[in-house]
């Protein structure tokens, strides 16, 4: 019997053993293995301003969902620019990424296959994330029906942030000269009056980094938006009206009567923008026209600057006025990803009203989200409100001839330094028109 008993007993432990070993190997198999790996999502960005704000919304994406989000930063917009052309190239590119550059690229990026289409899941649940953010930041990132770069009608990106550009003034400095610093001028009357007496003062009207060319085109087709509407605007650019046209000659003398009154700060047609901005922040200036990034640049260069925000005074009643704005930070997903559904989770995550206001409070910029506004500082709000005035020459369906836009742009600097007349700029700007148009044919 005792022999017998240790049989059994042998037996057992054995068979205990040998079912603890199983359960051991299956635990530590590779099943177990892919079920104890963190899943993983790449962004590549170029955003160094943000940096440890993304960073932050990473470790708060991977405690609420177990996703991991590695940002990995390319600047500046230049290097990342080649990155992400390299890489796509060599079928390399993240899971999340963004394209630098006009519509053209963006379409030849979505016609290769590189960029999924966000359309269905922007639309699902009765379009309860396409809602939640600004139309026209959507419309930078969708290409619509029958559009020029021949592109699958859609939507292939999501705007992280909005931008526009519109003008600021120095509170302090108009209540100096009697102007009630709650109420900015609307008119371009109202504009020329209190100029005159700022000029009395000696203090400088409005500074602008005009240097930069494309400066001085976002405040001239400001303009022409207002003096003859979008649709005269874009015949223009189609070639069925001249530049030689009188609603042009008077967005030309604009800058005439600018520079007649005395109201463009000295050597503004040189400054850059980063120039314009200490010059604002520093009081030196009432007026300034920059885009909605200032808030943050005016923050680190002058925390106390009093100052407000305006749409451009108008110069006509006809038409509003219709300032430049969209997206300013867009993220694509890349097609060819192996983790499509992630991304697309993380990218409605990081566009959620907490998120949104996050990224707004540390940066400065103003959020994509519609809804987060209430919670953002003022300034930004007041940015904001002039989202519905915003258009962008991504979204016009049209684009001038490179060569005719330099004429425009450096013929308008050539008004402000006393070099031409409107006149002669209209002419001008129309020759090369017709020379390009010519090629064409």
């Amino acid at each position: 019997m005792k022999g017998l008993y240790k049989k059994f007993c042998l037996f057992f432990m054995l068979s205990l053993f040998t079912v603890f070993l199983s359960v051991f190997l299956v635990s530590c198999g590779p099943n177990a293995q892919n079920k104890k790996q963190v899943k993983s999502i790449k962004v590549w960005h170029w955003m160094s301003d943000r940096e440890n704000a993304f960073l932050e919304l990473a470790k708060r994406y991977e405690i609420e969902t177990g996703v991991r989000v590695n940002f990995e930063l390319y600047a500046p917009s230049d290097a990342y620019t080649q990155k992400v052309r390299a890489a796509a190239q060599t079928n390399t590119l993240p899971d999340i990424f963004g394209i630098l550059g006009e519509k053209r690229d963006f379409a030849s990026f979505v016609k290769s296959d590189y960029v999924y289409d966000l359309t269905e899941d922007m639309d699902g649940e009765n379009g309860a994330w396409k809602n939640k953010l600004f139309a026209k930041a959507l419309a930078v990132n969708e290409f619509e029906q029958a559009n020029s770069f021949g592109v699958k009608p859609g939507i292939y990106g999501v705007p992280i942030d909005v931008t526009n550009i519109q003008m600021l003034y120095n509170k302090d400095l108009l209540q100096a000269v009697g102007s009630d610093s709650s109420n900015p001028p609307k008119t371009w009357k109202d504009l020329i009056e209190i100029n005159r007496k700022l000029k009395a003062k000696g203090v400088q009207g409005l500074v602008s980094g005009w240097g930069e060319i494309w400066m001085i085109d976002c405040f001239a087709s400001n303009y022409a938006f207002n003096i003859m509407g979008k649709d005269k605007v874009l015949d223009t650019i189609r070639g069925e009206v001249s530049y030689n046209d009188p609603d042009w000659i008077k967005v030309f003398d604009l800058f005439r009567e600018m520079r007649d009154e005395g109201l463009l700060a000295s050597g503004i047609v040189t400054m850059v923008n980063k120039t314009a901005e200490q010059l604002f922040a520093n009081n030196r200036a009432a007026f300034a026209f920059n885009g909605s990034w200032c808030v943050n640049v005016y923050k680190g260069m002058n925390p106390d600057l009093n100052y407000g925000v305006m749409l451009p005074p108008q110069a006509s009643d006809r038409y509003p006025m219709t300032i430049w704005g969209g997206a300013g930070s867009s993220f694509m997903v890349n097609k060819q990803s192996k983790n499509i559904q992630e991304a697309v989770k993380f990218l409605k995550w990081i566009t959620e009203t907490d998120q949104q206001v996050y990224l707004s409070k540390e940066t400065q910029d103003l959020p994509s989200n519609k809804y987060s506004l209430k919670d953002i500082p003022m300034v930004l709000s007041q940015f904001a409100s002039a989202m519905d005035n915003t258009t962008h020459p991504n979204v016009w369906g049209a684009s001038e001839f490179p060569t005719v836009i330099e004429t425009f742009d450096k013929g308008i600097q050539s008004i402000i330094i006393g070099e031409k007349t409107p006149e002669q700029l209209a002419r001008e700007v129309q020759q090369v028109k017709e020379r390009e148009m010519a090629k064409k044919q």
